[in-house]
């Protein structure tokens, strides 16, 4: 049975801001991020918006009613959760009215979430073949102002429809995974913003993708020519990018070496404009080198998970015919039709917090549209639908 992603979909806040604008703010040459990083933009959410409206949103983009009454089974990752108890799964599974025999939950570790949850929901349906699983990677990423991270972080999320006979890509059992327990990038109860270890994440995300790749190539009999493109998790483009390289042979002929990394160079398309997305990154570099790339049904395409402290995994899937009809061909808009902010405008609007009574009540004061936070009445979270 070929189970896979059978829809993807995407959004992100209307509101970035120009990474070249925050360098010159910050005293930085801005070369520094936008060469350093290969960063252009990075999206703004305001209070009204959270991982919960950002994934139903995402879900909404590529749901129909039909799919809805099917979905037996959410599952979110994320590391930016907004309840130590409840998932945000189950906010979205309201918000969207989808079928209530449905389990919904939420996966959590660093950026790797959403790539489990890959795995959760094939394993559901290889039990339960008539089941739509409802995958989701929502998250934002917030470092602080003038923090060392603050050119890398972003926001939005991912949705992808996993069921049987999928129209866009079939995922192949080839999982290889890793685990090495350090402290690169954490972020305990009591702080609103990650630690990063910046030179060492770097170097353990290089040394799991390293040791990860090989094995993969081992268990799977494998050769890098057995894949058309590759993503990767993007903590920012050029970091991805920094790893890809490692991974080509040097003995590869220059010219094929070039179409993998004119590839790979569409996959970070997106998040250039986006900035990091966390457990999305990596599923919006495939939804970037699926809507800007060339590749053809049968292409075989190899993806790079990574979640600091620390997970890894390599996987692949392969691209079923006619997959680009699941696909928009006008995404770019989305972006042109943002609005633009001034460096104060972003640090007032990014970092402003949801002032709470003593009762556990906030008017959050929005624009009241379709999957926003409406307020917070009791301590409990209630949105505009």
């Amino acid at each position: 049975m070929n189970i896979g992603i059978d829809k993807i979909g995407f959004s992100m806040p209307n509101r970035y801001l120009d990474i070249k604008d925050l360098a010159v703010a910050r005293g930085i040459d801005p070369d520094k991020f936008t060469k350093g990083l290969l960063q252009s933009e990075m999206c703004v959410t305001s209070k009204e918006e959270d991982i919960v409206t950002l994934g139903a949103r995402a879900a909404e983009e590529i749901l129909t009613k039909e799919d809805k009454e099917k979905i037996d089974m959410i599952v979110l990752g994320t590391e930016t959760g907004i309840d130590q108890s409840k998932a945000a799964a189950v906010f979205i599974h309201g918000l969207l009215k989808i079928n209530p025999y449905a389990r919904s939950v939420e996966i959590k570790e660093a950026c790797y979430g959403a790539t489990a949850a890959l795995e959760f929901a094939r394993n559901h349906i290889l039990s339960k073949p008539n089941s739509y699983v409802l995958v989701i990677a929502s998250d934002i990423a917030k470092y602080g102002v003038g923090a060392g991270g603050e050119s890398t972080q972003g926001a939005g999320s991912v949705a992808m429809l996993i069921k049987k006979d999928p129209r866009l890509s079939i995922l192949n059992i080839d999982n290889t995974y890793l685990t090495q327990d350090a402290m690169d990038f954490f972020r305990p109860n009591y702080s609103p913003y990650p630690f990063v270890e910046g030179k060492f994440s770097t170097e353990l995300y290089l040394n799991c993708l390293e040791l990860t790749w090989k094995r993969f190539l081992k268990e799977n009999n494998k050769k890098i020519q057995d894949f058309s493109a590759f993503c990767f998790h993007i903590p920012y483009p050029k970091m991805a990018l920094k790893g890809f390289r490692k991974i080509l042979p040097e003995t590869m002929d220059e010219k094929e070496k070039e179409n993998y990394i004119n590839n790979f160079e569409k996959s970070i398309f997106y998040s250039k404009k986006v900035g990091n997305i966390y457990t999305g990154s990596l599923f919006l570099g495939l939804l970037s080198l699926l809507e800007n790339g060339n590749l053809k049904a049968g292409d075989n395409i190899c993806l790079y998970s990574y979640g600091s402290g620390a997970v890894s995994e390599i996987f692949s899937m392969t691209l079923v015919e006619n997959y680009k009809k699941v696909l928009r061909k006008d995404r770019i808009n989305d972006f042109n039709n943002r609005t633009r902010l001034n460096v104060k405008e972003y640090e007032k609007i990014f970092f402003e917090k949801i002032k709470i009574d003593n009762e556990g009540n906030a008017n959050i004061e929005g624009n009241g549209e379709k999957f926003t936070l409406k307020e917070i009445s009791s301590h409990k979270r209630i949105y505009n639908q």
